[in-house]
């Protein structure tokens, strides 16, 4: 991965962090599955008025926007209104990462290297010092829905990957058309049908302002500035070398709740927070040698393979002519590396 990419996903580490913030300031206001409808919603009217569909199959859009869009949140905005603390919600959502890892292995018969393996387990390590630190003021349920939450993600991340969007921002935005309608529906059946509209009417009033911001928050950079980047990397590498950088959020996740709500974290905490970076930048280094060698076992024992579950072919193909990754030196394992043939944040 160059470095370049590196920072891009930093910079998505950074944001998402944050977006825990966001969260909790819209579910102070909003009950939750209205809340992750309404999230959409703001994103869907204008893109179906105005972007155009990306020339994607349905079926891996509906799986991406499934996954990262309906599961996750319904579970995770459900966690957090139930008592999942802010940062630990940061931390256990983390486990979409080994779960991408899993998941990419079994279904898209993905190569996970041992220096993966390792950065992975020591990552994993560090969040279960945490979790544990963190997990005597929460009860099994929330931490549960959270985990759930990891797994609806980590199929949005394969959905992505099967995908390999020629424009990831179309792509990511398109995701958001998916999720309103069966969650405003779920909150129609559970919250009770005029309670989230009741809800949004009030936060018109400056007592609701917070909320709307931070509803703004997760629509602009949550959702469109930090899954547009997230969808470009795994376009350009396969899923388990970007997933790792995911295992950084709750560093800044539980900074931040630190900060802002007073939940302070414990040496324990502090620690394994270093150990998840330690094995997250293990877990994402597999090194311009080791890509180069997979390029040419792939070019020279085989470029094509079937996805599992449709039967769909997966090419070898070049990235797309001005795209940064068609100069970098890691161009050669993405050009060859199996991407899907069709494109489905």
């Amino acid at each position: 991965m160059t470095t370049r990419d590196r920072l891009l996903g930093l910079t998505v580490v950074v944001i998402w962090g944050l977006n825990f913030i966001a969260i909790r300031a819209g579910l102070d206001h909003f009950p939750p599955f209205f809340f992750g409808g309404l999230r959409f919603l703001v994103i869907a009217i204008p893109v179906i008025l105005f972007i155009p569909r990306p020339d994607v199959p349905f079926r891996w859009l509906l799986l991406y926007g499934a996954g990262f869009g309906i599961a996750q949140f319904a579970f995770l905005f459900t966690a957090m209104n139930v008592g999942m603390p802010t940062g630990l919600a940061s931390l256990v959502l983390q486990s979409s990462a080994p779960f991408t890892v899993v998941l990419g292995a079994a279904l898209l018969r993905e190569k996970v290297r041992t220096r993966q393996i390792v950065g992975l387990l020591l990552a994993a390590g560090g969040m279960l010092a945490i979790g544990w630190d963190r997990a005597e003021n929460a009860t099994l349920l929330p931490l549960l829905l959270t985990l759930l939450a990891g797994l609806g993600w980590a199929f949005g991340n394969i959905g992505s990957r099967l995908a390999k969007p020629a424009n990831p921002l179309h792509f990511t935005l398109w995701m958001a058309v998916v999720p309103p309608l069966p969650l405003l529906a779920i909150s129609a059946a559970v919250e009770g049908p005029t309670t989230g509209w009741h809800a949004l009417a009030e936060s018109l009033q400056p007592s609701g302002w917070m909320a709307l911001a931070g509803l703004a928050y997760i629509v602009l950079l949550g959702t469109i500035a930090g899954s547009g980047l997230w969808t470009a990397l795994l376009s350009r590498y396969p899923a388990g070398t970007v997933a790792p950088f995911s295992l950084l959020v709750p560093v800044v996740g539980i900074s931040a709740a630190w900060l802002v709500y007073g939940e302070q974290p414990s040496l324990a905490a502090l620690a394994g927070g270093v150990v998840v970076i330690i094995g997250a930048v293990t877990a994402s280094s597999t090194g311009h040698k080791g890509a180069a060698q997979r390029s040419r076992t792939l070019v020279g024992e085989q470029t094509v393979l079937e996805a599992p579950w449709s039967g769909s072919r997966i090419l070898g193909t070049p990235p797309a002519v001005g795209s940064s990754s068609a100069l970098s030196p890691s161009s050669t394992s993405s050009r060859f590396s199996p991407q899907p043939c069709s494109s489905a944040p």
